[in-house]
């Protein structure tokens, strides 16, 4: 029997925003447990929440960005749980008013388009962590994220495999970095995904049983613990069991799924509108001022990149998977160096070297490895010497006249000095020189190489080529 996928995401994206959600306390991440409370976000007796008006604006620019309705008359609720991090016993969100609704977003797996819908944004406030002890059975309280504003991004489950899924966390991420309205820090929790996934036999229509899973703190541990599950599951159906209902989590250093608990539903946190906060009123000419804020985005950018700078369709979606990629990318361009070539050495080069780290870790800046790139364009130095200048450059951070000064890589152009050391050359290599003559053309590539090795890499290889065209046609 074949089985389809079936994957839902919800992805909890922490909003950077100086202060929270309801009160005036620092969403600064790193600071000692417990320092960054209030009353409010504490929960204490008679106290009430003032709504922050940069969630409501950050909520809307998201909606905007995916073609989604804003809900221009929202309300906050109260889902009602009991858990040690959960300080007034239940969470400000929002259920059946949310602030965005119906939108989408297009994904590329393969070489195939697709859209996947969004069913809902919502607002929300973040609840605090706990801490486990690995000495003793104890577990510690911080309350510092509790009350961090969140939003919550709900999928249709339209996605069919862990290959869609990962594609649409990463367009997401990238949107969300794009409006600068989340830092997308996975490690940090700022932006966390947790995934529903059934199967069911190919041609029904109904949905199968699903699974939640959390704690996938990676784009590549989301994409492996739903691999994980589909394999699971697959192996419970054709064994001809029932796959449970529950909420698992992912065990990175296992490889493994683990139960958790059984799944709620909807009802069985209580929701009810929240009284202590009134409903949300949006007219349309906030909407329109928030919507000419907008940056250029992902797809949008890609578009332009193929058709200003003539890249390939893969260098072009490479390089706008983030913000700061691509604004590297342009600055170089635009210090002078050529785009294909630009982009090359990006992919290449500095990618290789950064080894996952962020461009912004980066020390070479985008203007020097413009210059750098146009030291080669001009005949300075090769592109062999280049790519030793540009290791200097990732360490030092140096300019690249300053890195080719001091170290004497100075490309030779001079005909004259390269003359003799072709004769010499020649001279030593005479069975080679007569089987060039008599149509062996390919030992060029040997000549010119001996001669790299003698100018310790120096010598220009155009000039290196025409020297040693002239001297053993003769």
């Amino acid at each position: 029997m074949e089985f389809e996928t079936v994957i839902g995401l919800e992805i909890h994206a922490q909003l950077k925003t100086k202060s929270k959600i309801f009160c005036g306390c620092s969403t600064e991440f790193g600071a000692p447990p417990n320092t960054h409370t209030c009353q409010v976000c504490l929960g204490m007796p008679g106290v009430l929440p003032v709504l922050n008006k940069k969630v409501v604006e950050y909520s809307i620019k998201m909606g905007l960005a995916t073609d989604s309705t804003i809900n221009t008359y929202n309300q906050f609720a109260r889902k009602n749980y009991f858990y040690p991090d959960l300080p007034k016993g239940y969470q400000t969100s929002q259920f059946d008013l949310p602030i965005v609704e119906f939108g989408k977003v297009e994904i590329e797996v393969n070489g195939r388009k697709k859209s996947i819908g969004i069913t809902r944004m919502h607002m929300e406030e973040d609840a605090g962590k706990l801490i486990h002890d690995d000495r003793e059975p104890k577990s510690y309280v911080d309350l510092n994220r509790t009350g961090t504003p969140l939003l919550e991004i709900v999928s249709e489950p339209d996605m069919r495999s862990p290959e869609e899924a990962y594609a649409y966390l990463k367009k997401l991420h990238a949107i969300l970095r794009y409006l600068d309205i989340c830092d997308g820090n996975m490690q940090e929790g700022s932006f966390r995904c947790d995934a529903n996934i059934s199967l069911r036999p190919v041609g029904q229509k109904e949905l199968g049983t699903r699974s939640e899973l959390k704690n996938m703190n990676s784009f590549k541990n989301v994409q492996a613990a739903l691999e994980y599950e589909v394999r699971r599951q697959r192996d419970i159906l054709l064994d001809g069991g029932k796959v449970i209902q529950q909420t698992l989590l992912w065990d990175a250093d296992r490889n493994r799924t683990e139960s958790m608990r059984g799944k709620e539903e909807a009802h069985d946190y209580r929701y009810f509108p929240c009284p202590d906060l009134v409903p949300i009123v949006i007219d349309e000419e906030w909407i329109e001022v928030i919507r000419k804020t907008l940056p250029e985005l992902p797809d949008a950018r890609r578009d332009r990149f193929i058709e200003e700078h003539h890249l390939p369709e893969y260098d072009a979606i490479l390089l706008t998977g983030s913000r700061e990629l691509a604004d590297f990318f342009e600055a170089a361009v635009e210090s002078g160096g050529n785009p294909k070539k630009v982009s090359n050495w990006i992919m290449t080069e500095m990618m290789r070297e950064l080894k996952g780290a962020d461009i912004s870790e980066c020390l070479v800046k985008p203007e020097q490895l413009g210059a750098l790139l146009k030291m080669v364009e001009d005949g300075i130095i090769s592109g062999k010497i280049a790519k030793t200048v540009f290791l200097e450059m990732m360490e030092s951070g140096h300019d690249p006249k300053r890195v080719v000064e001091d170290k004497n890589l100075v490309q030779v152009s001079d005909q004259g000095e390269l003359l003799t050391i072709v004769m010499e050359i020649i001279a030593d290599n005479p069975g080679q020189a007569e089987d060039f003559k008599n149509g062996k053309t390919k030992l060029m590539g040997y000549f010119v190489g001996q001669l790299m090795q003698r100018t310790k890499g120096k010598a220009n290889p155009k000039v290196a080529n025409e020297l040693f065209a002239k001297e053993l046609a003769g």
